[in-house]
């Protein structure tokens, strides 16, 4: 009888093993969040709405997507105890020193943590970027967020973009690619790197 190609799909291989244990933590963890330290791009779903923003950030200034139209707007939703995220806050905060406020904006959205974790963190990382506060998830969960960190990007016209899940260096040639394309001039910028 001939060769089963079906039977080589069913092996018992260590790479088969570790990812089927992978597979059982993240079934067990059902809708836990999980966090990403390599990246991935997604489009924004045409002709999906994009959720409203109203948050609060840790002075008490409340943010609205609305008022900031004629800039970039990147909502990156993160967590103090997810690596990736604090890996990736440095480069996101120079990104949008870089760019300007006129340019860009830049919203940490920080998720289920007490103002007070929030703004330990902020002070700890010499954060200046705003800090919003979604302390029971819900801003994420309208905006479909479950890994972290998450980041949507929107246009200067007020236009969801794409979805970025992971760690991005933003100041980087990846990290450029994705913002250059928001920015409300068409003219290239300068290298963020030198």
């Amino acid at each position: 009888m001939g060769k089963r190609p079906w039977r080589d799909l069913i092996d018992n291989s260590p790479a088969r093993r570790r990812f089927l244990a992978q597979l059982a933590v993240l079934a067990a963890a059902g809708s836990a969040p999980v966090w990403a330290k390599d990246f991935e791009v997604s489009r924004w779903p045409a002709g999906e709405p994009m959720p409203a923003l109203r948050a609060t950030d840790l002075s008490g200034k409340t943010w609205r997507l609305a008022d900031l139209r004629g800039r970039a707007v990147l909502l990156n939703f993160w967590a103090s105890w997810c690596p990736p995220c604090r890996a990736e806050m440095p480069s996101l905060q120079d990104m949008a020193a870089f760019y300007g406020p006129d340019k860009i904006i830049v919203l940490a959205i920080n998720f289920k943590e007490s103002q007070g974790t929030a703004a330990r963190f902020a002070r700890a990382s010499a954060l200046t970027l705003p800090v919003l506060l979604d302390p029971h998830g819900d801003i994420a969960r309208q905006w479909g967020v479950h890994v972290f960190p998450t980041t949507v990007l929107i246009d200067a016209a007020g236009r969801p973009s794409a979805v970025v899940r992971g760690e991005v260096d933003w100041t980087g040639q990846g990290g450029e690619q994705l913002v250059t394309p928001l920015l409300p001039t068409a003219s290239p910028p300068p290298a963020l790197r030198t």
